[in-house]
């Protein structure tokens, strides 16, 4: 009896394919397109993909635990903002910077409370809390769409920095990827991630403490979401929070999704992350150099985006029994 074609999916690797065509790409563009090998454009297409990265990071460790946070974009943009215009105002550093992480753990506690003591849909409820806390503080905190990074602070002097020739931004994303790579692979806690994802109701019947890795996850998605926002404000020396309405959200989900973190849970980690994230940043560079409008650089994003998402179906299928919902 031939085999189903899903268990030919099975044994690809959409890892190793993903990685093919980035060298693939990579080489065409090498070989199509002067000063794509300029130390230059290389060192531009690293710091492109570094605040992608770092959200990225944070969106992997929901994204395996089997949820999803649409918050990301939000929490990053409007919490630096709130940060940087407490200082317009006059607040000492150390006090603002204290608010900021505050609020930016609140957010994460409360996603994290609604997904796994209210049990109410992670899409609905982190959608709901990023638009909430775009509006409240775009209406209430912040003057301007732009706020500024004072002269002299410290995140201009750290946007600035070029150690051995490369900017900060590409040690922060390596660092970052190195602290979750320790977490997800030689923790108690990462291990639980991986199980709770895979089969939760398996997890709460071997008595892991499902609900309160839940709440951990979004915490820690809202603290990388605030460290790319950093980033952004030191490499910009400020930050816009029309960001919000961009479509750097689902260049968050592309990179995930393309670099093989099954969408269902369970599966991936921060290789994928790094090769997901390698394939978008020589992609939209070779795009920009290439000069395709942005209109169009968008429809091919979400179109390899769409099919993405139907190669993870096929390869990581959610049958009855891993799709329940299951805590304790």
């Amino acid at each position: 009896m031939a085999k189903p074609p899903q268990s030919y999916l099975r044994t690809l690797s959409q890892e190793r394919i993903v990685l093919w065509i980035t060298v693939a790409i990579f080489g065409l563009a090498a070989a199509a397109l002067p000063g794509f090998l300029t130390v230059g454009n290389l060192l531009a297409v690293i710091r492109s993909v570094s605040v992608l990265g770092i959200l990225a990071l944070g969106m992997s460790v929901v994204i395996i635990g089997r949820g999803i946070d649409l918050s990301m974009v939000a929490v990053m943009a409007m919490s630096v903002a709130w940060y940087l215009q407490l200082l317009a105002d006059g607040m000492t550093d150390g006090a603002a910077l204290a608010l900021a992480l505050a609020g930016v753990l609140a957010v994460g506690l409360v996603n994290g409370f609604l997904v796994a003591y209210a049990e109410v849909p992670a899409i609905f409820v982190t959608l709901a809390s990023g638009s909430f806390v775009f509006g409240y503080v775009r209406s209430q905190l912040i003057p301007q769409d732009a706020v500024p990074a004072p002269v002299g602070h410290w995140l201009v002097e750290l946007g600035q920095m070029r150690p051995v020739g490369i900017p900060v931004d590409v040690y922060v994303f390596a660092a970052l990827a190195l602290v979750a790579f320790a977490f997800l692979r030689f923790t108690k806690w990462g291990r639980y991630v991986y199980y709770a994802g895979d089969n939760p109701v398996a997890a709460r019947n071997a008595g892991m403490p499902v609900r309160p890795m839940q709440v951990l996850r979004y915490v820690i998605s809202a603290f990388s979401a605030f460290a790319a926002g950093l980033l952004t404000a030191a490499s910009l020396q400020s930050i816009n929070t029309r960001v919000v309405n961009s479509t750097l959200l689902s260049d968050v989900v592309l990179v995930v999704a393309t670099g093989g973190i099954g969408l269902s849970g369970g599966k991936g980690g921060v290789r994928n992350v790094l090769i997901g994230a390698a394939l978008i940043g020589v992609m939209m560079n070779t795009m920009t150099i290439v000069d395709i409008p942005q209109l169009y650089q968008n429809l091919i994003k979400s179109t390899i985006l769409l099919v993405a998402i139907i190669v993870d179906g096929l390869i990581n299928p959610r049958d009855e029994q891993t799709a329940q919902q299951g805590d304790i």
